[in-house]
């Protein structure tokens, strides 16, 4: 049983460090989606997940088109209510992460630091998935555009994980 955390296009290695970390503690499959502000073998991304790495299930993927080649469409109901899901986390997103029922297998995509994921991404599966989109609530202060995205990762990971009575973990 697992989770898939995906990064499409991380800026910031510190962030994808902890992140892996996050993945590496709870057994949930990392997915980095090309192009990365930052080579894996770099040593500011090793020192955030400095013992963790070799235990981080990672799979790299050369673009979002690629990745959605390789596993999408995932969504409800055309593939079958069993099916894994593909969730968008965005601060557009239609559902609270809460009111999302994640399975096994389900995949959680995130977007670049600086600005998500991509609009025109986000309406099109939209159209193919009513609800797809999650988010966090957050103060409607203008002020915040989001929470750093590790924090973010970490909440909906544990909820998702939360909602399968934390397969493996003790």
């Amino acid at each position: 049983m697992s989770i898939h955390i995906v990064l499409v296009e991380p800026e910031i290695p510190p962030n994808t460090g902890n992140i892996a970390r996050s993945c590496a503690a709870t057994g949930s499959v990392l997915h980095l989606v090309k192009p990365l502000g930052f080579s894996i073998d770099d040593k500011t991304l090793k020192r955030a997940g400095l013992d963790y790495w070799p235990y981080v299930r990672v799979e790299v993927h050369e673009s979002l088109e690629k990745f959605m080649e390789k596993f999408g469409p995932k969504c409800q109901p055309a593939a079958g209510p069993d099916a894994p899901r593909i969730y968008l986390a965005t601060t557009k997103g239609v559902h609270r992460y809460d009111e999302a029922g994640f399975a096994d297998g389900d995949m959680i995509l995130f977007g670049r630091e600086t600005s998500g994921l991509p609009r025109e991404f986000i309406a099109e599966r939209e159209a193919l998935d009513p609800g797809c989109s999650i988010r966090i609530p957050m103060s409607q202060d203008t002020r915040l555009r989001s929470l750093n995205i590790s924090n973010s990762v970490a909440i909906v990971l544990f909820e998702a994980l939360r909602q399968l009575d934390f397969p493996m973990l003790k």
